[in-house]
Order: structure tokens, then sequence, then C-alpha cells
């Protein structure tokens, strides 16, 4: 698996304790995670962020990757009105900087590829749906974990441009 003996038992352990506990981690069927999935990225193509207060879970929580290596919220925000806010902040950023929400199938779950304006990877996103609402965003904006989905962008750069795009000029 490439991990040391030791992480493997704590996965064996952790696989366990979730087995033990006889939660369902995704109760809703293919295509009603697919419907909201799709529902949540138009909104946020569109830059509706007050459209995605429907769809998401009162206790949705965030789960951000970036390494230390890319912009990223926080490394987990809790709640609506906390993940609202951050979306808020980010859903202009995308627009600005001429960004790109591709739907795809992310580690087997409905979610998207955020690419910059040339197209170029910056951000993976996966939902994870309970109850007709999004219950988790998990976000995976570590450079080294997105060469998979394409050509990786630098995320600070794009950042910067989006910025930039936002500023008045004389």
């Amino acid at each position: 698996m490439g991990r040391s003996e030791a992480a493997c038992h704590q996965l064996v352990v952790w696989a366990r304790r979730h087995m033990d506990a006889g939660r369902v981690r995704f109760e809703a069927d293919r295509k009603e995670r697919e419907k909201l999935a799709a529902r949540f990225f138009d909104a946020f193509r569109e830059g509706h962020v007050d459209g995605l207060t429907e769809l998401l879970a009162a206790d949705v929580h965030t789960i951000g990757d970036s390494g230390g290596k890319a912009p990223q919220f926080q490394p987990v925000i809790l709640g609506a009105e906390n993940v609202l806010r951050a979306l808020a902040a980010f859903v202009p950023l995308v627009i600005r900087g001429g960004g790109m929400v591709e739907p795809q199938q992310v580690n087997g779950q409905p979610g998207s590829i955020f690419r910059d304006r040339h197209g170029q990877v910056l951000s993976t996103w996966a939902l994870d749906v309970l109850d007709g609402r999004i219950q988790t965003i998990r976000t995976v904006n570590n450079p080294d974990k997105l060469g998979h989905a394409g050509l990786v962008a630098d995320a600070w750069e794009a950042l910067r441009e989006a910025n930039q795009a936002h500023q008045p000029t004389d």
C-alpha cells in the first residue's frame, strides 16, 4: 500500500470503528447525488451563492488539503453559515479569474475539477450527500495531488490574477 505498517494498522482501526458504528456514509442514490451536485455547481458557476443555502446541511463542513502549497479557506470549516461565508468569498474569485468549474466524479462521488482560465487544474472538490443535502465538501488544492487530473496551475498566480481583475483601473 506504500504506507508503513503502523499507518496501515491505524487505517484498519478507523475502518473497524466506522463499520462497528453502523454509519452509512452515503445514503442518497447516485442520481439524487448527481442532481444535487449539478444544482450546487450550476449555482456556483453563475455566482448565486444564495442558491447554495438550500443545498447544504445545517452541519455541513469542508475539509481541505492544500499541503501548504496552494491557497485554501481553512483546513476545516464547520456549519452552513461559515461554509456559505467562505463560498461567498471564493465564488467571485473563480468568476473574476475566468475559472471553469467542470463537473466530474471525484473519488467515486459527485464533484468538480476547478480550472484556471487556461484550463489548468486548480482544485478538485468532492461532495458527500446525506438525506438530500450536502454534508461534506472535500477539496484538494495541493498541486502534488492534482497531476492525475491534468496540467496543474499555479494557484497562487491564479489568485493574484483574480484579485488584479477586481482592482479598479484609473
